[in-house]
């Protein structure tokens, strides 16, 4: 009789994290670790820049007291990158003037990502950012 292991789900790590400035170092710090542990270095590059952008939007532009960051792989080469806040509002690119210090972290993340959203849920929204190595479709 052979046997073989039943799947249990994608590989996800999640955790919330208290709304400071602090928060964007330590989510990004866990990210880019479970991103490592999984074999996909080559995303980490790209991982902290958007959970960077993501958390510290959170945290600067709602009245949240934790956000919510999550990465799930969802392919050999590719991950998904979920924050989390209390707020209703969806996030909107800026059109920030050349000399403007803030106001480009969505063009970033629209930039770096291969897909990226919104929607809203129970108690706030989610924005997500969909991460998949060069090449991959």
């Amino acid at each position: 009789m052979t046997m073989t292991a039943a799947p249990v789900g994608p590989q996800r790590y999640q955790r919330r994290y208290r709304a400071t400035l602090e928060a964007a170092t330590q989510a990004r710090r866990d990210i880019a670790l479970a991103l490592q542990t999984w074999g996909l270095p080559q995303l980490v590059d790209v991982a902290d820049q958007i959970v960077t952008e993501l958390v510290a939007n959170a945290v600067e532009h709602t009245k949240a007291v934790t956000v919510g960051a999550s990465i799930t792989r969802t392919g050999t080469e590719s991950a998904r990158i979920v924050v989390t806040d209390t707020s209703r509002t969806r996030p909107c690119p800026g059109t920030p003037a050349a000399d403007d210090e803030n106001g480009r972290g969505l063009l970033l993340v629209d930039a770096l990502a291969h897909a990226w959203g919104s929607e809203l849920v129970h108690g706030g929204k989610r924005v997500w950012a969909e991460l998949r190595a060069e090449g991959q479709q």
